[in-house]
């Protein structure tokens, strides 16, 4: 009974809200935008993702904000669980970012402008050369405390479990000289999955865990760069993994 009356409130209620907020925020972050993309293209959304969480009624617990350095710039490295994804790092990480996200993106009414006009990096994927592209593209914005997301699992999980990491954000770190901020996201596939149309009532869990910062020099030859990158990325990905199986095991 409770799960019925659930997709009643947000298919009535939640649903119609959100989608009026939606549009606001992204006119909002357009317009704004167009003076100051820093303050504008991060604001609207953290008040939007937050509120995706609040007028769904879900829980949202997150821990190890502390990790975070005020004024430092991160490559923000998050587990790929739905398209609540965006919400939650947007409403609760707590500092300033640019997204990095796949160029077809751009094309989405309203969301994709209001991506666009807040300067985030969007990446041709048919391109060879768009990875180099994509890092002198991020060295220009990444300053002063501005962080960029990159989902190193390119896309979301489709059966809960994590995917293997793709290269991009490891070697964004090493060239532009950026830490690694690992993120674990837990609750958020049973939320919404790939496969849902709906919405799940489930609380969530954000872990921030400490950086990893990057660890090749001038004097690196691309063969130790590759392995660098190899070794961070496996390491991050056990980071991640690990406190999932930890949640896991406290649910069981």
């Amino acid at each position: 009974m409770i799960r019925v009356l659930y997709l009643i409130y947000q298919i009535l209620i939640a649903l119609p809200i959100m989608l009026v907020v939606t549009i606001l925020v992204a006119l909002v972050t357009m317009v704004g935008s167009i003076f100051d993309n820093r303050f504008w293209g991060y604001w609207p959304g953290m008040i939007w993702g937050r509120l995706f969480y609040l007028i769904f009624l879900i829980p949202v617990r997150v821990d190890g904000l502390e990790n975070i350095s005020k004024g430092q710039s991160y490559v923000i490295a998050p587990n790929h669980q739905s398209y609540w994804d965006a919400f939650l790092v947007y409403g609760f990480i707590g500092i300033k970012f640019k997204w990095m996200m796949k160029k077809e993106l751009s094309r989405i009414p309203f969301v994709g402008w209001a991506c666009y006009m807040a300067g985030c990096i969007f990446i041709d994927r048919s391109s060879r050369g768009s990875g180099m592209e994509s890092i002198r593209k991020a060295e220009s914005k990444l300053r002063n405390g501005m962080s960029v997301v990159i989902f190193p699992e390119g896309t979301r999980t489709p059966d809960g479990q994590m995917g293997k990491f793709k290269r991009g954000a490891f070697l964004i770190s090493e060239e532009l000289k950026l830490p690694i901020l690992p993120v674990t996201i837990d609750g958020n596939y049973q939320v919404m999955s790939r496969h849902a149309w709906n919405v799940t009532w489930h609380p969530v869990h954000m872990t921030v865990h400490e950086p990893v910062w990057p660890r090749s020099t001038s004097d690196t030859t691309e063969t130790e760069l590759k392995a660098i990158m190899a070794q961070t990325s496996e390491e991050v990905f056990n980071t991640i993994r690990n406190k999932l199986d930890k949640q896991d095991q406290l649910r069981s």
